[in-house]
C-alpha cells in the first residue's frame, strides 16, 4: 500500500481508501445501504491489514446509519485510522437542518462525532456548495471546530473552481484555517474536473480525494459493447443519470482500451482504470466501495500499479474531452506562458 500526504500537510493517506455510502440498516431491498456492522467490520479489518488507513464517510449516507454502523466497526481500531466526514445533507425537517451556515456545520460536526463515537474528525468537509450562507460566515465555522479540537483537517466536496478559490480567499483573509483537501468525481469516463479544479489543486497544493473512480462500475470491465451489463447493477437499466454519459460510444471506446490493458497485463479492468488515476497530479486517495472481501481484493492491488507511458498514453487518448472555452483559446494562443498548474489541463490534450 502507498501513502501520500494529503495536499499541503503532513497528514499522510493511503492511496485507496474505503468508501462506506453502502453502509446502511442491511436492508436488502434498498442496496446502496444495504450493509450491515457485521459485513462493514469483515471489510474494514481486512482492508486495514492490506494497509489501507484512510475511511470516508458522511453524515447524509443513510441518514446517519453509515456513520453509527462505522463507529461500531472501528472499536479499537480508531487511533489508527484517518477518519473523514461530511456536512450540508438534510438530517431534520426545519429550515436550519442543512447547508453550511455556523449553526449546522458545528451542530453536523457534534452528531457525527457522537455517531462515530469519536472525541474528533481527522478531516471534515463541506459536501456540497451552500450560495446562501457568506462565504466569511462557512469559513470562520469551520476554522472554529480545527481550534477547538473537533477536526483537525478541513476540505471541500463537489465545489466547483470558482467556489473552491472563494474558500480558500475567505480563509486566506481572515487568516483561518485552509482546505487542504477536495474531493471529486473524476475518472476516465469524466475528465471534466481538468478544466478548474486539477489545475487549482496544483496551483494552490489542495489533494485531490477520488469519489466514484471506477464510474459506478462503468469501468470495471462488467459493462461491454452491446451487453445489457450485469444484473442488479444501478446501470442495468442504461438511464445514465450517475453519472450522467453523453456520449454511449466514447463510453465503450473507452472501456475497450482498458480491457485490452488488462487482458495483456493479466489483471482485472478496474486495476487499470485505477491505475490511470493514480497518476494524476494532486490525486491523493481513490475511494472505492464494496459490498465484500473479493471486491476489495480485486482493486487492492492497483495501489501499487505502475501504467507504462504507451499504456497511459492510450487511455488519455481514447477518454480525452473536447477543450472548453477559454482553454482552446488558451492553448491556441498563449501556451508560451503556461505555468505548472496550465498544464494540469494542457498537457493531456493533442496540439499542446
Amino acid at each position: 500500500m502507498k501513502y501520500n500526504l494529503l495536499g499541503n500537510s503532513g497528514l499522510k493517506v493511503s492511496n485507496l481508501s474505503i468508501g462506506t455510502m453502502n453502509y446502511g440498516k442491511g436492508d436488502p431491498s434498498q442496496p446502496l445501504f444495504s450493509l450491515g456492522i457485521k459485513e462493514a467490520k469483515r471489510n474494514i479489518d481486512f482492508c486495514i491489514d492490506e494497509g489501507i488507513n484512510f475511511i470516508d464517510t458522511s453524515d447524509g449516507y443513510a441518514k446517519g446509519a453509515s456513520e453509527e454502523i462505522l463507529g461500531e466497526a472501528i472499536k479499537g481500531k480508531r487511533d489508527n485510522l484517518i477518519i473523514a466526514s461530511k456536512v450540508w445533507n438534510p438530517m431534520g425537517d426545519g429550515p436550519n437542518d442543512l447547508g453550511l451556515s455556523r449553526h449546522h456545520i458545528i451542530s453536523a460536526c457534534e452528531a457525527s462525532l457522537k455517531r462515530l463515537q469519536t472525541d474528533r474528525l481527522d478531516v471534515y468537509l463541506a459536501h456540497k456548495w451552500d450560495g446562501m450562507t457568506p462565504i466569511d460566515e462557512i469559513a470562520e465555522a469551520f476554522d472554529s471546530l480545527v481550534r477547538t479540537g473537533k477536526v483537525r483537517y478541513i476540505g471541500c466536496s463537489n465545489f466547483s473552481g470558482w467556489h473552491l478559490m472563494k474558500a480558500l480567499a475567505a480563509a486566506d483573509k481572515g487568516h483561518r484555517q485552509r482546505f487542504i483537501c477536495q474531493q471529486i468525481h473524476y475518472s476516465l469516463q469524466a475528465r471534466e474536473a481538468e478544466n478548474e479544479l486539477i489545475p487549482i489543486g496544483i496551483s494552490e497544493k489542495i489533494g485531490t480525494i477520488v469519489w466514484s473512480p471506477l464510474a459506478g462500475g462503468l469501468l470495471t470491465g462488467k459493462f461491454r459493447r452491446g451487453e445489457s451489463g450485469p444484473s442488479g447493477s444501478r446501470h442495468f437499466e442504461r438511464k445514465w443519470k450517475n453519472p450522467p454519459i453523453y456520449d454511449e460510444e466514447k463510453l465503450y471506446d473507452i472501456i475497450d482500451v482498458i480491457i485490452e490493458i488488462s487482458q495483456q497485463r493479466s489483471i482485472p479492468p478496474s486495476q487499470v482504470s485505477l491505475a490511470w488515476l493514480l497518476s494524476r497530479p494532486t490525486v491523493a486517495s481513490l475511494t472505492v466501495g464494496g459490498r465484500n472481501e473479493e471486491q476489495f481484493k480485486e482493486n487492492i492491488p492497483a495501489s501499487d500499479l505502475i501504467l507504462s507511458d504507451e499504456e497511459l498514453g492510450k487511455l488519455n487518448e481514447v477518454s480525452r474531452p473536447n477543450l472548453l472555452y477559454p482553454y482552446w483559446h488558451q492553448q491556441f494562443m498563449g501556451k508560451e506562458r503556461f505555468s505548472e498548474a496550465d498544464l494540469g489541463l494542457h498537457k493531456w490534450h493533442s496540439g499542446y
